[in-house]
């Protein structure tokens, strides 16, 4: 029996939400505070750099009046005077087409090129900031200056750091940051997954107040539920009871109905009984296939409005059992076996008379076609959720002559009968899968490993 598809989960896709939401925001507050520091680092790498370039400024201007000053004496960095330690700086004469170089020991004869066009000049300082490579293509941090000292000429002021130690600061603080993040993003799904958990507990109340309903344990939903749940659960509640007094209504109707209806039909036979003309032999024959289909119909009647409000929980390996045993009985002078293998546990949810009679008339077809044996088994389904509804299903096997698929077609409309020669009025079949259908369930043959008839009964269970 087809399913419908099952709808996502609402504290999976509200835990889900929260997760995408959390991933994008600290996914955005990683890269934006990844930015910042890059350039706050670059900024105070930058700054060190334009303190050596004024000192620089300072020996110069000092060094063009005296000339016993030496430039970059008072820097204060060991590391220009280390040879290719990744700290330079240089200093060319630009004014009148002199090309006048001084350098830091550390750059030896070499020379550092000029920042590039994209480096524009910050200021009226006209200080200019980027990236250039230098000794060895190491890639260095520069900070260029263009200064004028009149008379003195005209110099462009350049001093430069590796770009590794801006990487290295950049690289740590990456690291920090992402650990941080992920540690707050555990922490915001474990927030959300308890949020949801808690936030939908109601939820799971009212799911397990309406299985216990559908169980029997209960009649109504009770317990306090929050303001927005409230409507909800008052509502079912109502629900119920305005069933069960449509219910009650019916049953009232249906007794008057068969009250009503079988009088009259009790005064027809009566009197037709008396005579002997064929007129009344037809009225007594006529009368007693009314009666019949009169029961027949408040049965089914009755039957539906105890589906409709089933809270009975009947053992079937009770009920299969007796029948079982009481069919052996009634055929033990052809010498039959009628075995019952029905799990412990399996409990149907509705009237017992019901379930008798569904059984009985799917066994006592199946002995009454069987050679030598009748086997009732029971299977009960797995249901995806607690708040789905649960089935189990009894199979009854008869090794008998079987039927084809276009005779199994047949079989289960009403009063439709395949051999006149055995016992019966052919509406077995037929009352089984109405009484089937009103639970929710439904009646299926097919042919047994056998060779027989097998019946497979779905049933509602708890």
């Amino acid at each position: 029996m087809a399913t419908a598809p099952r709808a996502p989960s609402l504290a999976r896709r509200l835990i889900l939400l929260a997760l995408a939401f959390a991933l994008v925001l600290l996914t955005l507050t990683g890269f934006v505070l990844a930015t910042v520091n890059r350039a706050s680092v670059e900024r105070g790498f930058d700054r060190r750099l334009g303190v050596y370039v004024k000192l620089l400024i300072a020996d110069l201007a000092g060094a063009v009046d005296d000339t016993q000053i030496v430039v970059g004496a008072n820097l204060g960095e060991p590391l220009f005077e280390l040879p290719q330690s990744g700290w330079y700086w240089q200093i060319i004469r630009t004014d009148a087409g002199r090309n006048e170089v001084r350098a830091s020991r550390s750059l030896f004869d070499g020379r550092l090129p000029p920042l590039g066009p994209e480096a524009v000049a910050d200021g009226p300082t006209r200080s200019r900031e980027g990236y250039l490579d230098g000794p060895n293509n190491v890639r260095l941090r520069a900070v260029e200056r263009t200064i004028e000292l009149g008379e003195d000429g005209d110099f462009t002021v350049l001093v430069a750091g590796p770009s590794e130690d801006i990487a290295v600061a950049v690289r740590e603080f990456t690291l920090t940051l992402v650990g941080t993040l992920l540690l707050l993003a555990v922490g915001m799904a474990g927030a959300a997954l308890l949020q949801v958990r808690v936030g939908l507990q109601p939820l799971q109340t009212l799911v397990g107040g309406l299985t216990a309903i559908r169980k029997g344990e209960q009649d109504h939903l009770a317990g306090a539920f929050p303001v927005e749940i409230a409507p909800l659960a008052r509502e079912v509640n109502a629900l119920i009871d305005s069933n069960r007094e449509i219910v009650e209504r019916s049953r009232t109707h249906v007794g008057n109905l068969a009250h009503a209806l079988k009088t009259p039909l009790s005064v027809i036979q009566n009197e037709a009984t008396g005579r002997t003309d064929p007129l009344a032999a037809k009225v007594v024959e006529q009368a007693q296939i009314m009666r019949d289909q009169v029961n027949h119909h408040l049965d089914r009647a009755r039957a539906a409005a105890r589906a409709r409000v089933a809270t009975t929980l009947v053992p079937v390996e009770e009920v299969v059992g007796g029948l079982a045993r009481t069919m052996q009985k009634i055929h033990r002078d052809r010498d039959l076996a009628v075995d019952a293998e029905i799990p412990a546990g399996v409990t149907f949810r509705g009237e017992r008379n019901d379930l008798e009679e569904m059984v009985g008339n799917l066994v006592d077809n199946a002995c009454k076609w069987a050679a030598s044996r009748v086997v009732v088994t029971a299977a009960r389904e797995e249901s995806p959720t607690e708040a789905d509804r649960a089935y189990f299903t009894i199979i009854v096997d008869d090794d008998g002559p079987g039927l084809t698929p276009e005779q199994r077609a047949t079989v289960g409309q009403r009063g439709k009968r395949l051999d006149e020669t055995k016992p019966g009025s052919g509406l077995g079949l037929s009352i089984v899968s109405e009484l089937a259908g009103l639970y929710g369930g439904g009646l299926t043959l097919d042919a047994a490993p056998t060779g027989g008839l097998r019946a497979l009964l779905r049933l509602p269970a708890v």
